[in-house]
C-alpha cells in the first residue's frame, strides 16, 4: 500500500527522536520515499546523518536550504508529500502549527502543504494535560490534522501517565487508513478467522493448521476502508488486528456459531475465513483418556455448517465463503459456492508453497455465481485482503446500494 508514497518526516525535539529513526526504517520496508526534515532541537538528540542512511535521502534542517539548487526548499517539499508525519510531535510545534507561526523549514512547509498531516505527540503528563495544548490539538483536529493519542506508561522524565509516544507499528497502520479509501463506510462487516477446537478430553483435542492470517488482515484493511468490524476469531497467536474491532474470541464450532448467529442481523456483509472443525467427538471425556490398548475408537458427529445456515437467512447481504482445497479446486469451490448462496467464494490450494497455512502470502482463485473465475497472483495477506474487499465493494454497486440494507437496522 505504501510503495512509491512520497511521505515526509517531520521530527522535534523530543527524547523520543531516537524512535524516528526506526520509524523511517519500518516505512522505507513498506516501500515509501522517506524526506526526514529535522528542527534545529531535533539535532540536539540524533544526528541528520542517521535519518540520511536510513531514508538514502538528503535531510533537510536549514530553513533556507534550496532543493536541486533552484526550487525553494519548504515548498518543494510541500508539493511532493503525499503525507506529511510530525513524530515527535512536541508541544511547542504543535501550538506553532495551531497558530499559524512558520518559522522554521517544517512549520513553513506544514503551512505551505495540501497533503494530509498526521501529529504524533510526546511530552510530559502535565504538559499533554495543559489546557493551552488541548485547546491547540482541538483547533487542528477541526481543521482536519490527524493525531495519534499518546500512550500512559513511565516517561522519560520518570513521571507516570499519558505522554509516551504512540507504538511504531499503529502509526504506520494509521498512515495506511490515511491513504485508504473509505468505500466501506456504513457497512457493518463480521469476519470469521482462525481454526475451532473440538475438545476430545481436559488435554487433547481435534483442530487444523489455521493460523487466522488471512481473516485478521481482512477484518483489519475492512476497518482502514471505513467498515465497523466484528471479528469473531478462533485461537490463534495473532495480537489483535486494532483497538476499534470488536475481537469475540471463540474455540468450538458452537461458540464460533452462537456469536455468528447473534451478531449476524445487525451485519451488512459476512466474510468468513475461519477454518471450522467439520467433525467433533460425540462423547467428550471429562478426564484424560489413558493409553490401555493398542489403539483407540473416536466416534466423531458432524458439526452445524455455519455459513450454510447464513446462507439460508443472507437475504440481501453479501457472503463470501473460502475454501481450502489439496484437489479440484474449481469444482469444489463452484459446488460449495452454489450450495451455500454465497455471492463469491475465495479458493486456494493448501499444498503450494506460499499459500497454505500459516504463510503471510496467498495466491487464490475468486469464484462467482455467474461462472466468472479471477485468478490472483501470490501476494501479502493484506494486499489479497484489499483485492478481496474491492470485490465486495463491486458487489455493493452491483445490488444497487450504497448502505446496510433496511432490513438489519
Amino acid at each position: 500500500m505504501l510503495k512509491d508514497k512520497e511521505i515526509v518526516l517531520g521530527v522535534t525535539g523530543g527524547i523520543a527522536a531516537y524512535k524516528a529513526a526506526e520509524f523511517v526504517r519500518l516505512l522505507v520496508k513498506e516501500g515509501a520515499h522517506v524526506h526526514v526534515v529535522m528542527t534545529k532541537n531535533a539535532q540536539q538528540f540524533i544526528t541528520p546523518l542517521t535519518f540520511q542512511t536510513l531514508s538514502g535521502n538528503p535531510v533537510v534542517t536549514d530553513p533556507f536550504v534550496l532543493l536541486e539548487e533552484t526550487k525553494i526548499g519548504h515548498v518543494a517539499l510541500a508539493d511532493l508529500a503525499e503525507l506529511i508525519v510530525i513524530l515527535p510531535a512536541t508541544a511547542n510545534t504543535i501550538g506553532k502549527i495551531a497558530n499559524g507561526i512558520a518559522d522554521d523549514f517544517l512549520t513553513t512547509m506544514v503551512m505551505a502543504s495540501k497533503a494530509p498531516i498526521l501529529i504524533v505527540p510526546s511530552m510530559n503528563v502535565n504538559m499533554w494535560e495543559n489546557r493551552i495544548l488541548q485547546e491547540n490539538i482541538k483547533i487542528l483536529r477541526e481543521r482536519g490534522y490527524h493525531f495519534m493519542e499518546p500512550g500512559e506508561g513511565e516517561l522519560a522524565c520518570h513521571w507516570y501517565g499519558k505522554g509516551r509516544l504512540a507504538e511504531l507499528n499503529e502509526v504506520l497502520e494509521r498512515i495506511k487508513e490515511i491513504f485508504s479509501p473509505k468505500d466501506l463506510k456504513g457497512e457493518k462487516i463480521l469476519v470469521t478467522a482462525g481454526p475451532t477446537q473440538e475438545p476430545i478430553d481436559p488435554v487433547r483435542l481435534i483442530t487444523n493448521r489455521s493460523s487466522g492470517k488471512m481473516g485478521y488482515a481482512l477484518a483489519k484493511v475492512a476497518r482502514r476502508r471505513g467498515a465497523e468490524v466484528l471479528l469473531v476469531s478462533g485461537p490463534t497467536t495473532l495480537p489483535p488486528p486494532r483497538e476499534d474491532i470488536q475481537l469475540f474470541p471463540v474455540k468450538t464450532a458452537e461458540e464460533m456459531r452462537k456469536v455468528v448467529l447473534t451478531h449476524l442481523e445487525s451485519c451488512s456483509i459476512v466474510i468468513k475465513a475461519a477454518a471450522v472443525s467439520d467433525y467433533r467427538p460425540k462423547k467428550v471425556s471429562s478426564e484424560k483418556l489413558k493409553k490401555t490398548s493398542s489403539s483407540l475408537l473416536l466416534e466423531l458427529e458432524r458439526t452445524e455448517d455455519i455459513l450454510e445456515e447464513i446462507g439460508k437467512k443472507k437475504g440481501n447481504r453479501i457472503v463470501v465463503g473460502f475454501a481450502a482445497e489439496s484437489t479440484d479446486l474449481l469444482p469444489n469451490a463452484r459446488k460449495k459456492l452454489l450450495e451455500k448462496n454465497l455471492d463469491m467464494i475465495v479458493v486456494n490450494d493448501v499444498t503450494k508453497p506460499g499459500a497454505g497455512f500459516s504463510s503471510d502470502t496467498n495466491e487464490v482463485k475468486i469464484l462467482f455465481p455467474s461462472g466468472e473465475v479471477k485468478d490472483l497472483p501470490l501476494m501479502m495477506k493484506e494486499e489479497l485482503a484489499d483485492r478481496i474487499l474491492d470485490e465486495i465493494v463491486n458487489l455493493i454497486k452491483f445490488k444497487g446500494r450504497v448502505s446496510p440494507p433496511s432490513s438489519i437496522h
